[in-house]
Order: C-alpha cells, then sequence, then structure tokens
C-alpha cells in the first residue's frame, strides 16, 4: 500500500471513529463502511435514518463538513473525504446525471446555452463530468449558494 493510500485510509478510520461516536450520542442505528477511490476517503453510512441526509441533503453536507474537520484536527492537513449516507449522493447523482442528459439534448436542439438550477459543488462536479463526457462544454456562474451550472453549444 503506497503512502498516499494509508494516508486516505486513516482518513477514513479517523472520519468513520468520529461519526461513529455522533451515531451514539444521537442514539441512531447505522453501519458504517470505508474505502478509497478517485485519491478520496470515502465513508459510507447505511441507514434508514433520513435525518441525517436533512432538506437536500444539508444534514449530510453539514456532516461531512465536521468530519472533514476532524480529520484535519488529528493529522494536521486538509481531507477531500467524502460522505454519503443511506445512498443519498448515489441517487442524486443518477437525478443530475439524467439533468445533464436533458440539458445537452436541449443545448444541441436550440444551439442556446442552458442555464441550471443552482447546485452544490459535489453536483457540479458531476454534471460537468457528464457534459463534458457528451462533448460539451460547461462553466459555473453565480456565488455560492446560488452558483449553478450553464452548458454551452458547441462552437
Amino acid at each position: 500500500m503506497s503512502r498516499r493510500e494509508e494516508a486516505l485510509t486513516n482518513e477514513g478510520e479517523i472520519a468513520a471513529d468520529y461519526l461513529e461516536e455522533l451515531l451514539d450520542i444521537a442514539d441512531l442505528d447505522g453501519d458504517i463502511d470505508t474505502f478509497n477511490e478517485g485519491g478520496r476517503a470515502h465513508v459510507s453510512i447505511l441507514t434508514d435514518a433520513d435525518v441525517l441526509v436533512g432538506k437536500n441533503g444539508e444534514v449530510l453536507e453539514a456532516l461531512q463538513e465536521l468530519s472533514r474537520l476532524a480529520v484535519m484536527t488529528e493529522t494536521g492537513h486538509r481531507s477531500r473525504l467524502m460522505l454519503d449516507i443511506a445512498g443519498h449522493r448515489e441517487k442524486r447523482r443518477a437525478v443530475l446525471q439524467d439533468l445533464a442528459a436533458d440539458a445537452i439534448a436541449e443545448v444541441k436542439e436550440s444551439g442556446e446555452p442552458v442555464r441550471l438550477s443552482p447546485m452544490n459543488p459535489f453536483e457540479r462536479k458531476i454534471v460537468h463530468d457528464a457534459i463534458a463526457d457528451a462533448g460539451l462544454t460547461s462553466e459555473s456562474e453565480g456565488e455560492e449558494p446560488r452558483r449553478r451550472v450553464v452548458v454551452m453549444p458547441k462552437v
């Protein structure tokens, strides 16, 4: 295992321990799984408790930031750890890929740029990747939390 892989595994373990404590404090059930993918530590909480996801994933985003802070406090390094709860991110990824496909079709048909609804950075990355895979370009515009993806027609 490379030094980088070891560091990512350590990040996942620190975040998993932190989240395990939070689940215990909140008296919520959930199994925690960690893995490394794409140069990031990933932590997944398998649970039926939607309260951990929150409206539009807001609680999930907050828990991810808290987990990243716990890792940074322990390691002294900024973490790009990715947290998923109850499969929310995977379900959201599928919805966003469909949204991107619709926008791509609209841009190809109209020849005009298409502006999507505001999204968080995780969501924008998924959309940007889908648009690039389709051979089109995209850019982000606006300021957080109203930052959005604009799909551009081929020139």
